[in-house]
């Protein structure tokens, strides 16, 4: 599918890949991993060339088509979000452009014989192909994939720069996943979904059958979507069969292996140098020592592959607060007309790890930051406890820092205790080596501030933290260290999260936001899924087993239920028949004209004119049928379905 033949490319200066040779095959399902700044995103901007290799070549197969997200936001505008989307499907846009030119041109009175009968022939071959595209359930596709990104079908008609960043690219990712494209390049395509979505985006995943490139921290994502993982390391890409689980236990055992080849080659390194320290003034041993020498020039160094520095990191023991931290009395928040939740009840004590979950914009940013005096209610009480001392982290947090401290100051204001070393390893946990830790926080990226703001976090003595999505600008190592970290931590913790893996082990009971109001799981992330799964299967319990007594409402509802049922079975028909109606009315309209044309003595009394004016009906008169048959099929299957329902109503 792609040949990657002696590729090589630098960056600023410094190699990023140097001769690499690699071949990408069909339903390749590929995590592309390496630590930051190694060249995960510059590959898949070269293999849709928004890069160029300085040497080498990229070959692809003949009319491969490569859907990309990047991390970039992209500035989508001027269209609806469903126009937006539809865009991603080009010869849908085309054809109903050319079917429109086509009945226009046939309408015209000027048209000759051979012209019209073109037209015609063209209009036929226009259905057929609309036919093979399924055309008349793209609408009914659309929607399907845009609502399990967490769009509501009154969001469709919306502008799309109405949208949030996140949302825009929830936009790119919708558009590349109907485009049928033969391979997708997804560069952190999780950062800005909840965990409702991202499992619907897994469940997609795991039943496309084309390749997926994919660059992503969440390891419960990429674990569930790829079955083969390339490693950047010394500018070179690693192939290793397995999943990103099985490619840290093959790296292991392959890195014990190469420690011992380091292990041997440097004592035989030692014994030739010896040797020839001992040999090289004597004529009699001239020979071997040359030989030797020429041996060591040409032995090749085992490279050991990058170790991940073992770093561990201890938030300072937090001062010992109430027994309940917190607690909310009725609390409700309105935006304008706007309901967020309202009349939330909640105490959180002590020591407790809670997961705040929810679809995107229910408001679990919002709860965030009620909690931690952010915001006010708009109506309800938020009671602190005794000696209660918040630490907040959320991406906007970064922009509060000092911008002319540089990065070692910013940690030494928040606890001058610690040493010039100590500080260093912390920044170094959180991707700053070297030279990094004298840069002005000014000329850091959006995301190395929220990196920095997350190892302020760490060194700040409070006993309740609070933390907003902390883990979308971290790489697996350092969001390892943050969670040993969030364990170890002996105070009260809310985090909002999406990372399933992340979470696991640190929440001890979930809180989930959805319509208005909460509910309290009393168990970790894995608990939660379980009762969630539990009450979707009760839901289709038979409710004849039921004892509760049966009511007028109980009858309203399973109607509304079953309105419902049908209202979603039959649109995608509907949809189609008011399409081919509309088809009709064209064809009869043309049909009529035609008939009106071969009554016309001028004609009717030209024989050539005649015949061709009677082709021309023939031609519109079979396409009629074809509609007329198609109608007949769509309204069967529609009154079947009609039937189906009729019992249950009655």
């Amino acid at each position: 599918m792609i040949d990657i033949k002696n590729l090589s490319i630098q960056f600023t200066g410094e190699n990023l890949f140097e001769n690499v040779n690699i071949k990408l095959h069909r339903n390749d399902k590929i995590a592309l991993v390496g630590s930051n700044g190694k060249g995960k995103s510059t590959f898949l901007k070269l293999l849709v060339d928004l890069e160029r290799p300085e040497e080498g070549q990229i070959i692809k197969q003949k009319g491969l088509r490569i859907g990309y997200l990047p991390q970039e936001i992209i500035g989508f505008k001027g269209k609806s979000v469903l126009e937006e989307v539809k865009s991603a499907i080009p010869e849908v846009e085309s054809l109903i452009e050319r079917e429109n030119e086509i009945i226009h041109q046939l309408n015209s009175p000027l048209l000759d014989h051979e012209d019209r009968e073109e037209l015609l022939n063209a209009l036929g071959s226009l259905h057929h192909r609309k036919d093979e595209l399924d055309f008349y359930s793209v609408e009914s596709r659309i929607e399907k994939v845009c609502n399990g990104l967490g769009f509501k079908e009154r969001d469709l008609l919306r502008k799309t720069e109405e949208f949030s960043g996140g949302w825009q690219m929830r936009m790119q990712l919708a558009k590349i996943l109907l485009a049928e494209n033969d391979l997708l390049l997804l560069d952190e395509p999780t950062n800005h979904l909840d965990i409702e979505t991202l499992q619907w985006l897994i469940e997609f995943l795991q039943s496309w059958n084309s390749s997926i490139i994919v660059v992503s921290h969440d390891r419960h994502f990429v674990n569930s979507v790829t079955s083969k993982t390339l490693e950047i390391f010394n500018n070179q890409i690693n192939f290793f069969p397995g999943n990103y689980e099985h490619y840290l236990n093959f790296k292991t055992e392959r890195d014990i292996q190469l420690k011992e080849l380091q292990k041997n080659q440097e004592k035989k390194i030692k014994e030739t140098e010896k040797f020839i320290e001992r040999f090289r003034y004597k004529n009699t041993k001239a020979k071997q020592v040359q030989s030797r020498i020429k041996m060591l020039e040409k032995m090749d160094t085992v490279q050991l592959i990058e170790q991940e520095k073992q770093i561990e990191i201890e938030f300072p023991d937090p001062p010992k607060s109430g027994i309940v931290p917190i607690e909310l009395r009725n609390i409700s928040k309105f935006y304008g007309e706007l309901e967020v939740f309202s009349n939330i009840n909640l105490s959180i004590e002590r020591g407790e790890k809670i997961a705040i979950v929810g679809a995107n914009g229910t408001g679990k940013t919002t709860l965030a930051k009620i909690i931690g005096s952010k915001i006010q209610p708009t109506s309800g009480e938020v009671v602190y406890g005794n000696n209660t001392i918040i630490s907040y982290y959320e991406q906007e947090i970064a922009d509060s820092l000092n911008p002319e401290n540089d990065l070692i100051d910013t940690l030494e204001e928040i606890n001058e205790e610690l040493s010039a070393g100590q500080i260093r390893k912390i920044l170094g946990s959180f991707l700053f080596s070297g030279d990094d830790v004298f840069k002005k926080v000014k000329v850091l990226s959006g995301g190395e501030k929220s990196r920095l703001a997350l190892a302020r976090l760490l060194l700040t003595k409070s006993n309740l933290v609070i933390l907003d999505e902390p883990t979308n600008h971290l790489d697996f190592s350092s969001k390892e260290i943050l969670q040993k970290a969030l364990i170890g931590f002996q105070g009260t913790m809310l985090i909002v999260s999406h990372d399933i893996d992340f979470i696991k082990p640190i929440a001890s009971k979930v809180l989930e936001i959805k319509d208005g109001g909460i509910t309290i799981y009393y168990g970790g992330i894995d608990y939660y899924f379980f009762k969630k799964t539990q009450i979707q299967e009760e839901k289709y319990t038979d409710k004849k087993t039921s004892n509760n007594k049966f009511t007028r409402k109980d009858q309203k509802r399973i109607e509304a239920e079953i309105r419902q049922q049908k209202f979603t079975l039959t649109r995608d028909l509907r949809s189609q028949l008011e399409k081919c109606e509309k088809e009709i009315s064209i064809l009869e309209e043309l049909r009529i004209n035609l008939e009106k044309e071969l009554s016309d003595p001028s004609i009717f009394g030209n024989p050539v004119l005649s015949k061709s004016k009677n082709i021309d009906y023939d031609r519109t008169k079979y396409l009629l049928e074809e509609e007329y048959n198609r109608w007949t099929e769509i309204s069967n299957e529609l009154e079947k379905i009609e039937l189906s329902f009729f019992s249950k109503t009655e």
